[in-house]
């Protein structure tokens, strides 16, 4: 009993594990939703976010009861392979790898261009191209992925911290200025009242900024396997990405009127143009440097959880011992990829964030919920099950096919982005 007690006193504190969680979501949506919504507008983009939060959270808490089941440092290859099957197995891997390696490839865009500007301003250099942004930008924070989950714990929560405090300086100064005319689309030149149809394409970018699930059993392992410590992440960590998602899309499109989201779709670099009308619309000093701070840390801070979920997916893959020696494997296989395509293709952020909602919706929220039916039959005494039984795992699946359709239906051109 003291042997257990003592074990219990030196798991990690949840603070580390919410930001963790949290700072895997914050990120990519911070950019993305803000532009994927502006079809649907604010009042409907909430209640978007609503559900995605509602739907991801319970399914990454379903991904947590399975991964119970199972050894330590267990990830998707091993719970699938033996509750699913080999089929399923072969699923799970191609879009769970798709998912993991366009969102690292997507923050290395973003994260890359804004590493360009911070070494013009603090080195003096002259025009670089965007490669060479993405290059230091992917390597320096590689090498902290490589070195243990440990450091990517401390390096989010000083991120989150960094996050907070740049994201109330900038939102107070924006929602000071919010105009409610705008997030209703009350205007006078207003000719566009078409709403809700826009949701299919809303829809799979919101499911994408709440995914954490590569994330998910590397936070098990990191708490020994304590199921109620790595709930709790989970809930406070979606709940503060939840919050910040709100706050940040009231705080922009309270200061941009719909119709200049026309003008935001239409460049390749749709990340900085976005910045630069805000930068516009409202003249508060520092404004544009507190923007550029925040979406760069937060870029850093869903960079390293996506990586981190790759990371430890690839090792339990293919087998790769722990050691310095087996992470530096690991770790050529997580970030190579991701980079040559960045050098390649240094633009394409929102549009990545869009084709992973549709393969997130295989990994990250049918196959945990088929995961936990079968466990549930298989382990009928585990110790940690998530509440709602069948009832919410139906719900959870009818979620995950109504935003494949919602891809689907963007694709196929049934339903256009708002973007004319």
């Amino acid at each position: 009993m003291a042997q257990d007690r003592k074990t219990r006193t030196k798991l990690p504190s949840i603070l580390g594990g919410t930001m963790i969680i949290a700072g895997t979501m914050i990120g990519g949506g911070m950019i993305a939703i803000p532009i994927a919504t502006a079809g649907v507008w604010f009042y409907r983009a909430l209640l978007i976010l609503i559900y995605s939060w509602f739907c991801m959270t319970c399914s990454g808490l379903m991904l947590v009861e399975a991964n119970l089941h199972y050894p330590q440092g267990s990830s998707f290859d091993t719970m699938v392979k033996d509750l699913l099957g080999k089929n399923w197995n072969i699923i799970t891997g191609v879009t769970i790898t798709f998912v993991l390696y366009t969102l690292v490839y997507a923050y290395i865009t973003v994260g890359g261009d804004i590493t360009n500007d911070i070494l013009k301003v603090n080195f003096n250099v002259g025009e670089l191209p965007t490669q060479v942004g993405g290059l230091t930008f992917c390597i320096v924070l590689a090498i902290c992925v490589w070195i243990s989950t440990k450091v990517i714990d401390r390096l989010s929560t000083i991120l989150i911290i960094a996050m907070v405090i740049s994201f109330v300086g900038m939102s107070t100064g924006l929602l000071r200025n919010i105009n409610f005319d705008f997030l209703s689309n009350n205007l006078p030149d207003v000719t566009d009242n078409n709403y809700w149809k826009y949701i299919f394409y809303a829809l799979p970018v919101c499911v994408t900024s709440f995914c954490f699930h590569g994330t998910a059993p590397s936070i098990t392992a990191y708490y020994n396997r304590d199921g109620r410590k790595v709930q709790k992440a989970i809930l406070w960590g979606s709940l503060i990405a939840f919050a910040v998602y709100t706050l940040w899309l009231m705080s922009v499109q309270g200061n941009l009127p719909r119709a200049e989201f026309l003008e935001i779709r239409k460049p390749a670099n749709e990340v900085r143009m976005m910045i630069d009308k805000i930068n516009s619309h409202v003249s508060i000093p520092t404004m544009g440097d507190l923007i550029d701070f925040f979406t760069y840390v937060a870029i850093i801070s869903s960079f390293l959880g996506a990586s981190l979920g790759l990371f430890d997916y690839l090792a339990d893959l293919f087998n790769i011992r722990n050691n310095r020696f087996g992470r530096l494997k690991t770790a050529l296989i997580t970030f190579l990829p991701p980079l040559v395509c960045a050098m390649i293709f240094p633009y394409g952020f929102v549009t990545a964030i869009g084709y992973v909602g549709f393969a997130a919706a295989i990994w990250s929220i049918i196959v945990p919920a088929l995961m936990v039916l079968k466990s549930r039959k298989r382990f009928p005494n585990g110790t940690y099950k998530v509440f709602g039984g069948k009832f919410l795992v139906y719900f959870i699946i009818f979620f995950a096919l109504l935003t494949i359709g919602s891809m689907l239906a963007t694709e196929l051109n049934i339903i256009e982005p708002f973007a004319k």
